[in-house]
């Protein structure tokens, strides 16, 4: 996982949806989605028929969008009502029907017009002229769409509506990406994480997703340090008066892997947040005390989690020596995880030190005061490389504590390690590769997402009736 990128974000497939069999649609009685489930998009025979296919594809993608942004920014600055789908019923049917019109797979001689209209639309500002490749093409106000997203993450539509637009249209994400205002979206996808106990695995998953597309970006990773919050009221484990939306993000992400930790234990989700961490690590600036200090204890967590594994290892290798009827289990496997995601959290901490040390004299600070952890992995076989320059800065900090005198306050710790920084000769940390990860869709996404989409559809369309006992496309739990 070290190297400058990698598949990643692979979705889970069935895991918690039943897979489809023999068929693509999902029984139910209403005439309307009746006729929206038959739509297979035949061939065009003649050029007409291909004109108006591009004319309505453009039409209903705009129209839907449009009633989607305006109904929903009917309810900016107000209290968000606790079912979107109640409080905006046509803005909820609008996404829905777009979710489920983007998501229809291709006919076999012609691609989605519905997905190539979502993945082309531009800002109704952009005047340049749509190139001719791009046949089924439209534009809208994407202030207006940005704004509504930014209200809308508490439901899981809205939220699969953005992973959509981020990772399908270049135009919208490059407009996100550049507004000056990030925390307005990025603080309710990390409150959707925060509260992973309330939320479906789907809604969670998409969020991670979106904040992985979002840290592939280097502008992001060094702006969102740049951006100081004030009293977050949701984040309940301690009490931040003033924080940074990069070193909140962290401390979210981090409790996100500690959750998935203890309870579901899903390789995905670990991989994911791991991902996000290691493509923001470089741009790390001025962390928060805090969040340098929950770095630190993760990778303590990781390393108690690794000395039990080992410890049951032995004993169970001793008692088969006893008895040769007792199948060993099979430790090495559990031990190959723990040891990649330890390499993994020691190449984060090493990006840090090497490429922003001088930034961050607190995560210098929690290497100090935790740095009988790391003794044990300086001659690990797996982890000696990665070691090197963390052992060095430990080395180095703790030497001149040690001039320093003892029962040094903590404002006097920091101001020498601050002092340090600038006398650590930078060519002595081993330069590594770049710490880069991109997300890749699956080959078949579809297999995830039409019944994600339809599971939507069953929960949240507003006056719709269908029939448990006929729906085959998802397990009624999916939830």
């Amino acid at each position: 996982m070290g190297s400058n990128s990698s598949r990643i974000g692979d979705l889970p497939k069935n895991q918690y949806l039943k897979k489809l069999s023999g068929t693509e649609s999902i029984s139910e009685n209403d005439p309307f989605w009746n006729q929206l489930l038959s739509f297979s998009f035949p061939a065009p025979t003649s050029s007409t028929e291909l004109k108006l296919l591009e004319e309505a594809t453009i039409s209903v993608c705009r129209s839907l969008a449009g009633l989607w942004t305006v109904f929903t920014l009917g309810g900016v600055g107000s209290k968000v009502a606790a079912s979107p789908e109640l409080s905006s019923p046509l803005a909820n049917q609008s996404l829905l029907l777009l979710l489920v019109l983007a998501n229809l797979t291709d006919a076999s001689d012609a691609p989605n017009p519905y997905r190539q209209a979502i993945m082309s639309f531009k800002n109704t500002q952009d005047s340049s002229p749509f190139p001719p490749s791009i046949p089924h093409a439209f534009q809208i106000n994407f202030n207006s769409l940005y704004t509504a997203l930014c209200e809308q993450q508490t439901s899981d539509q809205a939220t699969l509506l953005l992973y959509t637009l981020l990772h399908q249209n270049s135009n919208i994400r490059t407009y996100m990406l550049a507004r000056t205002d990030m925390e307005n979206l990025v603080l309710p996808i990390l409150e959707i994480l925060y509260h992973v106990e309330e939320r479906n695995s789907h809604h969670v998953y998409m969020a991670l997703i979106i904040l992985l597309i979002l840290t592939e970006d280097d502008g992001f990773n060094r702006s969102i340090h740049e951006v100081i919050l004030k009293n977050i009221t949701w984040y309940s484990e301690r009490v931040l008066t003033e924080i940074s939306l990069g070193s909140l993000l962290i401390l979210v992400v981090i409790r996100t892997i500690q959750y998935n930790m203890t309870r579901t234990r899903d390789k995905y989700l670990h991989t994911n947040c791991l991902a996000a961490l290691a493509n923001m690590s470089a741009q790390f600036r001025s962390l928060h005390q805090y969040a340098a200090q929950r770095i630190i204890s993760l990778f303590s967590l990781l390393s108690k989690k690794h000395n039990k594994v080992l410890e049951q290892a032995t004993q169970s290798l001793r008692g088969s020596l006893s008895s040769n009827d007792v199948p060993l289990p099979d430790y090495a496997q559990d031990l190959n995880v723990i040891e990649e995601v330890i390499r993994m959290m020691l190449e984060i901490i090493n990006s840090c030190l090497t490429n922003s040390l001088h930034h961050n004299p607190n995560l210098v600070y929690a290497l100090l005061y935790k740095r009988d952890l790391f003794e044990q992995f300086r001659t690990h076989p797996s982890f000696q490389d990665i070691m090197q320059n963390i052992d060095l800065v430990i080395t180095f900090f703790s030497s001149r504590l040690l001039q320093a005198g003892a029962e040094l306050s903590v404002e006097r710790v920091l101001e020498i390690i601050k002092q340090g920084v600038v006398a650590l000769p930078k060519d002595r940390l081993k330069k590594f590769p770049e710490l880069k990860f991109k997300y890749v869709e699956e080959e078949q996404p579809e297999e995830f997402f039409i019944p994600y989409v339809w599971s939507l559809v069953y929960n949240s369309a507003v006056g719709l009736y269908w029939n448990p006992q006929d729906i085959q496309l998802f397990t009624m739990d999916s939830d």
